[in-house]
């Protein structure tokens, strides 16, 4: 995160984009920015890249309307105590609305709702892949998860280190709520006598949510758009099949259709930004790029490991090939599903991937 500032900077303009508050602008943790009538930037930090995150204060009548919430770590439950009894003057959460499942958004729902006595809106995908995917705290990774990585052509050394942190997820969530308000696509809800619009993003997640407030001219638009950063899309070991990415592109490209020109995003990472259609446009167009890159280098069998050069532009070792992993592996299950490519099982348990004979260039 950039350093923060209280004095608003000049609009900036940065590839295609608008910057209101200019890029660089973050506010104080325990000091929200109002940024729309009744809406207010909440800008935490927390370890780890990226460092920060941007929640969201609506007020909500009597109360207020909370959107996203921070891990379940001290440090984000001692800002949010401070908020509770400062500038939230002491009204009540009457609801806590979670984008999607990550622990970084979903991390203090549950703790926030109980606190309040109030509902969990959330998508039900998230919740219920959110539920799920907390059953594996404290155990030992299952063996398909080992030899999905395997496959992938991952070492010893790393999958050493996947075993010694697998079922870590549910440690940064506290307990969620047994039962919830169903957010759906498409659907408009009432907050402070404005009507917010659901849209639903795949890729990233399952179902994530966005929330567009056509009276505000604002989307909420949590991981689904980020100015300059592109969000993870990966196939996980639960789903090895998975086309996350087609997802991700048809969801990109379906919001591009619905939001007018002039709308401000509210990303969930980096700064409020102008300029939906042609961010959606340059992450489109930079997932396709990555899969010609992709087709062209497995002219020749290749494992997953050897594919990273087509899909990143930095060298992948250590902590971050696992995810690496995901991602190539999205990328090279849309040039399956284009059938463009075939996976190649060997006998040492390292799969390879090659273009198909009859295949067109990427396009």
């Amino acid at each position: 995160m950039v350093t923060s500032s209280n004095t608003q900077s000049a609009s900036e303009s940065y590839r295609g984009l608008q910057y209101p508050l200019g890029r660089g602008f973050f506010p104080e943790p325990q000091k929200p920015y109002e940024i729309a009538e009744g809406v207010y930037w909440v800008c935490m930090p927390m370890p780890g890249n990226p460092d920060h995150i941007n929640l969201w204060l609506l007020e909500d009548g009597d109360g207020w309307t909370v959107v996203d919430t921070g891990m379940n770590i001290p440090s984000m439950r001692d800002i949010w105590e401070q908020l509770f009894e400062g500038f939230m003057k002491g009204k009540p959460v009457k609801r806590v609305i979670v984008t999607h499942l990550h622990p970084d958004h979903i991390g203090l729902a549950g703790w926030m709702t109980r606190r309040f006595d109030c509902r969990l809106w959330i998508s039900r995908e998230e919740y219920m892949m959110c539920k799920a995917m907390v059953t594996d705290t404290g155990k030992p990774a299952p063996d398909v998860a080992i030899n999905f990585y395997k496959a992938a052509g991952v070492g010893e050394e790393v999958l050493e280190r996947y075993r010694q942190r697998f079922g870590h997820f549910g440690e940064m969530i506290s307990p969620l709520p047994d039962s919830y308000r169903r957010l759906k696509n498409g659907e408009t809800i009432e907050i402070n006598d404005r009507y917010w619009q659901v849209i639903v993003g795949s890729g990233h997640s399952p179902e994530h949510v966005l929330l567009y407030c056509p009276a505000l001219k604002i989307l909420i638009s949590g991981d689904q758009i980020l100015p300059r950063e592109t969000s993870n899309v990966s196939v996980m070991p639960p789903e090895p099949d998975s086309d996350p990415l087609d997802e991700w592109m048809a969801s990109c490209a379906n919001i591009r259709e619905q939001m007018p020109g002039n709308v401000l995003v509210l990303p969930a990472h980096e700064e409020p930004f102008k300029g939906v259609g042609v961010r959606l446009t340059q992450l489109i167009e930079f997932h396709k790029d990555k899969l010609s890159q992709l087709f062209n280098l497995v002219d020749e069998p290749k494992q997953v490991v050897e594919c990273f050069p087509a899909v990143f532009r930095r060298e992948i070792s250590g902590g971050a090939t696992l995810p690496a992993v995901g991602e190539t592996l999205a990328h090279l299950n849309s040039l399956i599903q284009r059938r463009m490519v075939m996976r190649q099982e060997n006998p040492d348990g390292v799969d390879t991937y090659l273009q198909l004979p009859d295949a067109c260039k990427f396009e």
